[in-house]
């Protein structure tokens, strides 16, 4: 019996030591993969982050593992963002009645820790929650329909930016940075295949996504041409109300969007010689 004991702790013993050495060789490169998803914006347009138009996201991204717990992700992500007037509760807002879209390009770099020890494979270490924080570039460029037409808003200048009426209001850039921040949580089936899900908010450095920023400029406008119908939709629910110097929007904050994505993985891996 005790012969027994004594070979059943030996076998325990050997199997721990095998898989500690193999946990200890194995290194995880790094995963190349992809995701879809929903966007939503938030700003002048969503004051109250509501979270009721989300559209398509979609994106794809290298990730470079330091270690089982750090790494580096460059992604690349597009996702359509746009919102309405009419879609807000406040009465004011609903009578401004302005609305956009946007397709956006983005390209982010982030720092990334799993909670968990990381290694594809092995039971007890195949999944982690994890949380990222980076700096990105992305392009955007707001438009609207009128008349079932698509017009793009930023080279028509809405609050008077590039006017010699509104000197001082340049207009606004196609690109803008913005600070990737997500939660997520992976799980790898198997040693060379993963799945994930990761919700992030960007923060980012325009007031312009939406392009409501400030105040109507209507006398930077031709009367009854297109820019001046599209810098004021007031008159499509009743009197207008985008008088000179009026409030437009809210310059003081700026605009933010989330992405929530489902996404795959496939695993870069590699062996070293356990240490002794």
């Amino acid at each position: 019996m005790f012969k027994k004991f004594v070979l059943l702790v030996f076998i325990a013993v050997t199997a721990f030591q095998a898989q500690a050495q193999y946990t200890d060789s194995y290194v995880q490169e790094g995963e190349i993969g992809g995701a879809l998803g929903l966007a939503h914006y938030f700003g002048d347009l969503n004051t109250r982050a509501a979270i009721n138009r989300p559209k398509f996201s979609g994106g794809i991204f290298f990730r470079k593992q330091l270690n089982n717990y750090i790494a580096l992700k460059l992604a690349g992500n597009y996702a359509l963002v746009g919102y309405s007037d009419i879609y807000s509760k406040n009465e004011v807002q609903r009578r401004r009645n302005l609305s956009f879209n946007s397709n956006i390009w983005e390209l982010a770099l982030s720092g990334e820790f799993n909670f968990f020890r990381f290694i594809p494979g092995v039971e007890g270490y195949n999944y982690t929650p994890y949380v990222s924080l980076g700096l990105g570039l992305f392009s955007y460029d707001p438009y609207t329909y009128l008349d079932g037409n698509k017009y793009y808003l930023r080279s028509i200048g809405t609050e008077g930016q590039g006017s010699t009426a509104y000197p001082g209001r340049k207009p606004y850039g196609s690109t803008a940075m913005c600070i990737p921040l997500a939660v997520g949580f992976k799980y790898a089936v198997n040693p060379s295949f993963n799945v994930f899900a990761e919700l992030g908010y960007r923060f980012t450095t325009t007031d312009y996504l939406d392009d409501v920023s400030s105040t109507y400029a209507p006398d930077a406008f031709v009367a009854g041409s297109i820019p001046y119908l599209l810098q004021d939709r007031s008159y499509e629910t009743g009197t207008p109300v985008g008088i000179k110097g009026r409030q437009r929007g809210n310059s003081s904050q700026k605009d933010a969007y989330v992405i929530f994505q489902v996404g795959f993985s496939f695993n870069l891996s590699s062996y070293r010689c356990p240490t002794p």
